[in-house]
């Protein structure tokens, strides 16, 4: 099976310190209690056959994506690149954009500034918590429901989703954080549409998008 999914694999850029690629839905960042495929299993493999390196291959898994959510990641092939994007992440110069498909009618952009504290796998809302702030912006409405870009000023967990729930406007297919649904394994209305950032070595600005892909996304229509 894992042959399969390498040989699928959408790598959008690759040199000798980063790699990026469209992580499909429903695969697993990194391994976890389910034992289940993961992109560093199947990155690692795919390094491993195309430059035919034996033994353990090194990758940086710098940042992760929710196991229903796809899009672009990005990942680190030396651990100087990974320690230097880790540091850039920190510091908030990694911009990361997404899109999300939310129940209901947003009418206007704005922002969603909270304090989320993660609790069993679940991020609440609490004034204890860490400050979390998106700023989003309407970009069409399709059967009774918005698609919105989100740009992600903090990266905590499952900020979009638990941030869209508290105004009300779950993602679709968020069983997770809308109560009104039963668990489903349809496809959840979040998507890593963009990342920004400063390559680790020469320092080049490149900024990697890679578009929807699913039929929940197909009343999207994206501005230029």
């Amino acid at each position: 099976m894992i042959g399969k999914i390498v040989k699928k694999l959408n790598i959008i850029y690759e040199d000798n310190h980063l790699l990026v690629l469209e992580k499909p839905i429903n695969v697993l960042s990194q391994k976890d209690y389910t034992g289940d495929i993961d992109m560093t299993e199947i990155v690692k493999t795919y390094l491993k056959e195309k430059y035919n390196k034996p033994g353990n291959v090194y990758l940086g898994l710098v940042h992760r994506l929710d196991r229903r959510v796809g899009g672009v990641m990005v990942f680190a092939k030396t651990s100087k690149a990974a320690k230097r994007i880790s540091e850039a992440i920190s510091s908030h110069q990694v911009k990361k954009v997404y899109i999300a498909y939310v129940k209901g009618i947003i009418p206007n952009d704005g922002e969603i500034n909270i304090k989320i504290k993660k609790v069993n796998n679940l991020a609440l809302i609490s004034p204890d918590g860490k400050d979390s702030l998106l700023k989003y912006q309407v970009l069409n409405y399709y059967q009774n429901n918005t698609y919105v870009m989100v740009d992600l000023i903090t990266g905590r967990y499952n900020q979009i989703r638990a941030s869209f729930a508290h105004i009300n406007h779950p993602l679709v297919n968020d069983h997770k954080y809308d109560k009104n649904i039963k668990p489903n394994n349809n496809e959840l209305g979040l998507w890593c549409y963009q990342i920004s950032l400063h390559h680790p070595v020469t320092k080049e600005h490149l900024t990697f998008t890679i578009k929807p892909q699913g039929s929940i996304w197909e009343g999207l229509k994206i501005k230029k």
